[in-house]
């Protein structure tokens, strides 16, 4: 990912976003050595329907592998990521991933945590049983399982690999699937999850889309997004209305698309963020994008990059798309219905509590679950990936997550 430098925006339009306060938080991980490589990314809440207080939070970690978190924010298990298939070849590492609930296994029903391995250029599955003896996850991944882009060794090692992740199933087939984005291109790639023998899980290609990477602005113009020489403006926060079949689709330097999730109809931006046809310079030493002068075509809402997208539904069908804006540590809301456009309807930031516990500040997973989870929340939960995790270690990379009361948001955005 390319470090962009924020284009100036208008301060009016950043200023007075209600504030709300984690409730807990994870252990914090390093990004080095000592800490196993690990570096927080993005969560997914798995909702134990026969207690639901004993509900878990599974995150990835990148080079890190996966990380499970009960409902104190404790960890309860670690899994690593695959080591690399030789000694020159990429390991695996973790990048984001979703649930699959009731899934259809050769062995019966299941619920799964399903992951896009940036590092090996595959999906992995991994079965949820909440009082298995080893951890409530195993892994469960055909080990025929293909590359997912890459044609082989060589070209998983370049990296240009399955990086975000959405999980759905099409109520009309009873069919499951996972939509996954190419890193450093616009391709996301549909893909039908299969059973395996044994119990375990793959999944087949089904089609592809690519979105655009060049844009027409209203001054006759063509902007592309600023990036390193030869990528693309690509995709990584993303979620499908399971009601619908709508994707919502984050291309992290140009806003969010909506399309049908089977991929067969046309992408419409529903909002673009703030830096959208700002033109940039790279610079090779610094590995930065210097912005030239905002021509004002960008949206008011999201500043690049847009990521965790997330949904939260209601019991009367209504609700909202989720979305968070690294560039100013914000989260926007846009309404579920499609009769109203996804019109936005407002944001908030996740601040700190307390000296021990801060807020997230560039935010780049997300999950929401609008469902009781016992004591700790009976209104349901909001996760989010925190990039800068205090109090410090040094000059040591640290992340984490924070677990926010989904009420104390509903309360502030109201």
């Amino acid at each position: 990912m390319v470090a962009a430098v924020p284009a100036q925006a208008d301060p009016r339009d950043r200023a007075g976003l209600p504030a709300v306060q984690p409730r807990a938080e994870t252990p914090t991980l390093y990004d080095d050595e000592a800490g196993g490589n690990a570096d927080a990314d993005d969560p997914a809440i798995w909702r134990n329907a026969a207690a639901p207080g004993r509900s878990l939070v599974v995150a990835t970690a990148k080079e890190g592998g996966l990380r499970v978190y009960d409902l104190d924010a404790r960890q309860v298990q670690s899994i690593p990521a695959p080591a690399p298939a030789a000694p020159d070849d990429a390991p695996g590492r973790f990048n984001n991933v979703d649930l699959l609930q009731g899934a259809r296994l050769s062995t019966g029903r299941a619920d799964l945590a399903v992951v896009s391995d940036r590092g090996n250029d595959r999906l992995r599955f991994y079965r949820i049983d909440r009082d298995r003896p080893g951890g409530p996850l195993s892994d469960v991944t055909d080990p025929a399982a293909a590359p997912v882009f890459s044609s082989g060794q060589d070209e998983i090692n370049d990296q240009n690999t399955a990086y975000g992740l959405a999980t759905w199933t099409d109520r009309s087939t009873g069919r499951s699937y996972a939509l996954a984005s190419r890193r450093n291109r616009t391709t996301v790639a549909l893909l039908e999850i299969t059973p395996g023998p044994g119990g375990t899980v793959g999944y087949r290609k089904v089609r592809t889309i690519d979105l655009p990477s060049a844009f027409r602005l209203p001054d006759g113009t063509s902007w592309t997004p600023c990036g390193e020489p030869g990528e693309l403006p690509q995709v990584e926060g993303m979620v499908v209305d399971p009601a619908n079949g709508v994707l919502y689709a984050g291309q992290e330097d140009v806003g969010i698309w909506r399309l049908p999730a089977d991929l067969r109809g046309r992408p419409v931006l529903v909002d673009k963020v703030r830096e959208y046809g700002v033109p940039g310079t790279y610079d090779e030493e610094t590995e930065e994008c210097t912005p030239g002068a905002d021509p004002g075509h960008g949206g008011r809402h999201l500043s690049a990059d847009v990521e965790g997208l997330t949904l939260l539904t209601e019991d009367d069908g209504d609700g909202h798309v989720l979305a968070s804006g690294q560039g100013d540590d914000s989260f926007a809301l846009y309404d579920r219905e499609l009769g109203d456009d996804n019109e936005y309807e407002g944001g908030f930031r996740v601040t700190a509590a307390s000296p021990a516990l801060d807020g997230s500040e560039e935010c780049d997973g997300a999950a929401v679950l609008n469902a009781p989870l016992g004591d700790k929340y009976p209104n349901g939960l909001l996760v989010v990936q925190d990039g800068h995790d205090t109090p410090e270690d040094g000059e040591r990379d640290a992340t984490g997550f924070k677990f926010v009361d989904l009420d104390d948001v509903l309360d502030a955005v109201d």
